[in-house]
């Protein structure tokens, strides 16, 4: 198991670098160039040239990528156009908000999905069926920034349970938990539909496998045939569409946090881009991608928890 691991974490060091270099190339090849999209294309040239300098752009390209590259080694994310303060903190202050969001989200469609995918495939083209398969669909239609506003007029417009905006105290768990009540609540809705979609697919593969029907003729209860040899070995594939939705999840993020008025990593992107601050864009870029890595790392480690046969591939 470790040096499967191993093996997963350097390879997801050559994927992370490849990420990292296309932002870092994609910022610097924008029409114009950085300083362009900074000031405006009725900048003078001795405006934009004084703050290519500034910015270090003036500098050869490989340079730049070298110095970058350094930078993210120290934990170094630059410091913004816009303030000049350094980026680092700033990024630490509004990250656990997005990660808090990311990973209740996630939960709630993990602990709601799994059950009514498995429901839902027991009882196929029955009415729990038809049911599981319209609100899953509707689900996964509807798009999350009208959901969360949809959520936000019933329960806080209408019912007055729950507030509209903020994060709330942050040394404060309950009203931690109050506030982050609504914005849970629009994206877990949106990955229950997800994950009870794979799920009943998943299910479906596996009820019709040899040694699911010999676990019943052996005469084990219905319960044992389910959960201990169905659900385990359909498993992997849920797992691994688990991951692909938690990165749109986090995509999801950036538009739950604009409607509750969240501090986010998505509201500084929204922030950086209407002030044109190209190095906190980037940044956040980074760290955005470093997520998407880390949780494809995740799930890779995952296979090998479940299926032990995959730790010695």
């Amino acid at each position: 198991m470790i040096q499967f691991a191993m093996r997963r974490i350097l390879l997801s060091i050559p994927i992370l670098l490849t990420v990292v270099t296309l932002i870092f190339f994609l910022m610097r090849t924008m029409p114009g160039g950085p300083a362009v999209a900074v000031l405006g294309d009725y900048a003078s040239k001795e405006a934009i040239e004084a703050l290519e300098k500034q910015m270090g752009l003036d500098r050869s390209l490989w340079v730049q990528y070298a110095d970058f590259l350094g930078s993210l080694v120290r934990g170094d994310l630059g410091k913004s156009i816009i303030n000049g303060r350094p980026i680092a903190p700033e990024v630490g202050r509004v990250l656990p908000y997005t990660l808090q969001l990311a990973f209740t989200s996630l939960l709630l469609g993990i602990v709601l999905g799994i059950p009514m995918g498995v429901f839902t495939a027991l009882r196929r083209n029955a009415f729990p069926d038809y049911l599981g398969r319209t609100l899953s669909l509707a689900g996964v239609s509807i798009p999350t920034f009208f959901l969360g506003i949809l959520l936000m007029l019933l329960f806080s417009i209408q019912l007055d349970l729950f507030p509209v905006m903020g994060a709330g105290d942050s040394s404060d768990l309950r009203d931690t938990l109050y506030h982050l009540f609504l914005p849970t609540l629009t994206l877990g809705l949106m990955m229950t539909a997800y994950i009870t979609r794979t799920t009943r697919s998943a299910m479906l593969n596996v009820l019709q496998e040899e040694y699911v029907r010999t676990a019943r003729a052996k005469g084990l209860r219905e319960r044992i045939v389910i959960y201990g040899h169905a659900l385990r070995n359909a498993f992997i594939p849920i797992i691994s569409f688990i991951g692909v939705y938690a990165i749109i999840l986090i995509g999801n993020s950036i538009l739950v946090e604009i409607v509750f008025s969240r501090p986010g990593l998505g509201k500084m992107m929204i922030g950086a881009i209407k002030q044109r601050d190209y190095m906190t864009l980037q940044s956040v870029m980074v760290v955005y991608a470093s997520l998407v890595v880390f949780i494809n790392l995740l799930i890779d480690l995952s296979y090998g928890l479940i299926d032990p046969r995959i730790k010695y591939e």
